[in-house]
């Protein structure tokens, strides 16, 4: 897979990404997501305790070109946001798959996973764009 589409990764067609990291799933966008946003200036973060739903908004990135609602690739409830974003939203933009991360959330499904895009599908998902 290329740099901007890593493998070990899950993908939605919304441009986030989802890791398994123990018992947790760490969500982020993608690097295609962040290029196509450009200067990222501000990501609203949901609460820690939140519920996420498939699908569905749990919060808002902002840069200097739009406004784009980020979606959460599974159920589950927020353990983890990251605070750095708070002041230091263009990390996002460096780092989009690591330091730039957005959130953990502990799935109530940890199945749910696997009906996400693989490295491999969301890559083809990025050529048809």
């Amino acid at each position: 897979m290329s740099e901007s589409v890593p493998a070990g990764l899950k993908y939605t067609q919304d441009h986030e990404w989802a890791r398994p990291q123990g018992n947790v799933i760490v969500v982020g966008v993608t690097h295609h997501a962040q290029e196509a946003l450009g200067e990222v200036v501000y990501v609203e973060l949901p609460k820690v305790g939140a519920t996420l739903t498939a699908g569905k908004q749990f919060g808002v990135i902002e840069s200097t070109k739009a406004v784009s609602e980020l979606f959460s690739p599974l159920n589950g409830k927020v353990t983890k946001v990251n605070d750095t974003l708070t002041d230091s939203p263009f990390t996002v933009n460096t780092d989009p798959y690591g330091a730039g991360w957005i959130l953990e959330v502990e799935p109530s499904d940890p199945k749910q996973l696997d009906g996400l895009l693989s490295p491999e599908a969301y890559s083809d998902l990025l050529k048809k764009a």
